[in-house]
């Protein structure tokens, strides 16, 4: 699968492929820093993401602004988007799933947890049909 992966920490990031790399998946990660690039990648990419894995706390443009212009775009708006955040907050969770995302990871903070929430939402994805673009 081709995964967006939109996170501005650079250790969460780090962590990601740490994940990738011990779970021996093949997917191809492109990182976005934040809303503004990731919507850039997209515009300019001959081929759309497979899923999104989406952080909400975010400089210049956080997640659920990000969520609202990419459901606005009808060449965007069937990504699957989950949101992978710290955040707890249910006014988030509530935005989230309003504005149209397709899951809502909350990241443990053992590794070991965040390792398994991962594999769970690969194989997830793996196995569903999406739509190609």
């Amino acid at each position: 699968m081709n995964v967006l992966f939109i996170e501005d920490d650079t250790i969460e990031t780090m962590k990601l492929q740490r994940t990738v790399s011990k779970l021996q998946l093949k997917h191809n990660i492109i990182e976005a820093k934040n809303g503004e690039q990731a919507l850039d990648i997209l515009k300019s990419s001959s081929k759309l993401p497979d899923i999104i894995l989406l952080d909400l706390n975010m400089p210049r443009m956080n997640g659920i602004e990000f969520l609202k212009i990419l459901k606005a775009d009808s060449n965007f708006k069937y990504l699957p988007t989950i949101i992978l955040t710290t955040s707890e907050n249910r006014a988030d969770l509530l935005e989230c799933y309003k504005v149209g995302i397709a899951g809502y990871v909350i990241k443990p903070l053992k590794y070991e947890d965040y390792e398994y929430k991962l594999k769970t939402v690969f194989e997830y994805w793996e196995t569903n049909e999406l739509v190609k673009a």
